[in-house]
């Protein structure tokens, strides 16, 4: 199944890779596959296409840079209804990177993928040359988490017009400037059989994964106990979901962090500011995991 029809216009993905449970996972890849690999995982209810900025910064430095729709978003297949828990995408994780030859890829995770990549270190799943958290940590804000629920539930029938999903966007969004041009849209809704704009993603994960729950928080908390690489922790200046106390309960519990906080970014901080986020990404990496290295 699918949220609908893609729209004119909508990337084609570069690459498609088998995931847990045989679900396909569709990702974009940049820069220089002999280089170190950079595996870019987005936000709940967004797509790889995030992180396209990000993922050219970094394969012009020398990196090998991808970003893939996680499973029951964009391109990616949907799955069963009870198989989008954390787990499965882990797993996910650890196939895309086996099929792009890398047994110890860099982590660059956003909300729920900065879950996902935490996760994936701290219960062992994937051995991993540094991390980076992009405003996302075991302690975060309900409050700025209920904002988020609450526009990805809205319209769950579809937005007659791209002008109304513009509207709830910039809603949401109310620090970024509307777009005039709504051609950029396209990529993140798809036409349904009713004939109205509903989001890329498969509704049943919602139910599954509950980011806020108390579970879901401790098991991050207690994977963070477990961090020992180099790690650096990404917060937008303005967000309402990952707090400056928030950012700061994690540089405690992981003394060997380091911090940067984007003072004119809110909760999607390489959309928001790609050009502070990808060079303070890359000087970080260039310390900790020089492009120079060939990937093994």
């Amino acid at each position: 199944m699918s949220a609908g029809e893609r729209l004119p216009g909508t990337p084609d993905p570069m690459h498609r890779w088998p995931g847990a449970g045989g679900v396909m996972i569709a990702g974009d890849t940049w820069g220089d596959p002999r280089g170190p690999l950079v595996v870019l995982q987005h936000g709940g209810g967004q797509t790889r296409h995030a992180w396209k900025g990000a993922g050219e910064s970094l394969g012009r430095s020398g990196y090998h840079a991808v970003a893939f729709d996680a499973r029951g978003h964009g391109d990616s297949d949907w799955a069963e209804p009870d198989d989008y828990g954390p787990d499965f995408m882990v797993e996910d994780l650890r196939c895309v990177a086996q099929a792009l030859g890398s047994d110890n890829p860099i982590l660059v995770g956003a909300s729920m993928g900065g879950g996902v990549s935490l996760l994936a270190i701290g219960m062992g799943e994937v051995d991993a040359k540094a991390l980076v958290l992009v405003d996302m940590a075991p302690k975060m804000e309900p409050e700025g988490q209920r904002k988020i629920q609450e526009f990805m539930a809205q319209k769950p029938d579809g937005f007659d017009t791209l002008d109304e999903v513009a509207e709830a966007i910039a809603n949401y969004q109310p620090h970024r400037k509307r777009p005039r041009n709504l051609d950029g849209l396209v990529k993140n809704v798809r036409l349904g059989a009713n004939g109205k704009y509903r989001w890329h993603w498969d509704p049943a994960r919602r139910k599954s994964h509950v980011p806020g729950s108390p579970i879901y928080r401790q098991r991050l908390h207690d994977a963070a106990e477990n961090l020992s690489l180099p790690t650096l922790l990404v917060r937008g200046g303005l967000s309402d979901v990952l707090s400056e106390a928030g950012a700061q309960s994690f540089l405690e519990q992981c003394p060997q962090a380091e911090y940067v906080s984007v003072k004119d970014a809110a909760h999607m901080v390489a959309g928001d500011r790609n050009d502070i986020f990808a060079g303070a990404v890359i000087e970080f990496l260039g310390r900790v995991a020089p492009a120079g290295e060939m990937a093994e």
